[in-house]
Order: structure tokens, then sequence, then C-alpha cells
């Protein structure tokens, strides 16, 4: 029986990931490294800016990664103002709330980006539970920030359901035996299913996602949002 729905942030309730794109390529066009999506998406999206830089720039110091992280976010915090959840997020969040199911935010995000985004798009008071991967143990892909939610929610794996857009929170979440629904807003949904999810979609109104959800609870409560599409 469903628990708990778990949502990443970037590239799953939100795609901010064209506006990280710009903000990195920019700021490493000033080390002589020219980027395209490709090299983004492999190499940057998903991840903790200190892995990220350690392992892109290695030649630069502590310091000096955690000055160009700051910087970065805070660009990106002051251009991002006008992000929309994607489509059915708001229909999915009502639907978990309507048949008493815990929700949980799992990201890689930094708390201020985080934060931000969840003001910007109305969702501060939306989740049960907010797990920051920076502030754990280990990150995505790492298995441990999806280990946490299960265990401060008091929920199983087997009861759980996540929602990741990208390799590394993928792996995270298959990692930790969680059913795993890919959102195909920023990879190729192939990508994702190579990587273990049971299914990819678009978005949230992929119906789907809600076959899915609806074989596990109880659908005398309304089964679907009436927002979705056919």
């Amino acid at each position: 029986m469903l628990s708990a729905l778990l949502f990443d942030l970037d590239g799953t309730l939100v795609n901010t990931d064209p506006v990280h794109f710009v903000i990195w390529q920019k700021m490493l066009r000033e080390y002589g490294m020219e980027i395209d999506e490709t090299f983004y998406q492999n190499q940057i999206s998903g991840g903790l800016n200190p892995e990220i830089l350690g392992r892109i720039l290695p030649q630069l110091s502590p310091n000096e990664i955690q000055e160009f992280a700051e910087k970065k976010e805070a660009i990106f915090r002051e251009i991002a103002t006008s992000l929309e959840p994607l489509p059915g997020v708001m229909e999915a969040l009502n639907w978990g709330r309507k048949h008493k199911l815990k929700l949980g935010l799992v990201t890689n995000a930094p708390r201020a980006n985080a934060e931000f985004m969840l003001q910007t798009l109305k969702l501060t008071d939306a989740f049960d539970l907010i797990v920051l991967a920076e502030e754990e143990a280990a990150a995505k892909p790492d298995p441990t920030p999806y280990l946490v939610a299960l265990e401060r929610l008091g929920v199983t794996a087997d009861t759980a359901i996540t929602f990741e857009d990208s390799p590394s929170g993928i792996r995270a979440s298959v990692a930790a035996g969680i059913k795993t629904v890919g959102i195909a807003s920023t990879h190729d949904p192939d990508k994702l299913m190579d990587l273990g999810v049971c299914m990819a979609v678009a978005d949230f109104t992929d119906l789907k996602v809600w076959t899915l959800l609806n074989s596990l609870v109880d659908t005398d409560l309304d089964p679907q949002p009436s927002l979705l599409n056919n």
C-alpha cells in the first residue's frame, strides 16, 4: 500500500536546467571552458557544486570552489524569478494530500536555492519533510538522502514512490530500493529507462503516472485530477 511520495526539486517540480545551464556556460567560459548541453547533462546536472567543480576545475582551491558556487547560485536566485511548476505538479501534490500520503522533498540543491524555489513556486508548506543532500553524510547519486527520507517519514521503500529527473537522482532512489518514476524534462527518456525507472514521462499529466498511483491506493476518493491529458 502506498504511504509516501518523494520528489526531487530541480527538473522534477520545476525545469530550472535552462537557467542553470546558461549560468554554468557563462562562468566556465571565464576559465577557458566551452560547454554544450550534452556536457551539462552528463557532468553537471543533478550534482553537488563542490563535487562538480572539483571534477571539472581541479585547479581550484576549496575556498575558490566555495566562492564560485556561491556566486553561481546567487546569480540563479537573482534571475530565476518566473519559475512555474511542471504541468501536473500541483495536482499530484493535492492528490497525495487527499489520499493522506506523506510528502517528501529530496534535493541536491543548496538550502538557499531550495528555499528560494519553494517560495517562488508557492510550495513552502507543501512537504512533510525536506532532505537537503548537502547536509547529509552523502549526496545523490548515493542513496543516503533517500534512505534518510524514508527513515524520517517512518515509511519503508516498498511503500514509497520517487519522482526524479536526473541520472544521479534516479541512481540514488533506485539504490534505496524505491520504485522510481523518471520525469523526462531534462534527459532522454530512454536513458532514464536504462537507469531502472519503472516509467519515463514528460511530466505529471501523463496517464501512466495516474494509472500507477491509483493502483496503489483506495480509489474511492477522486481517482485522478480532471486536468490530466488523455
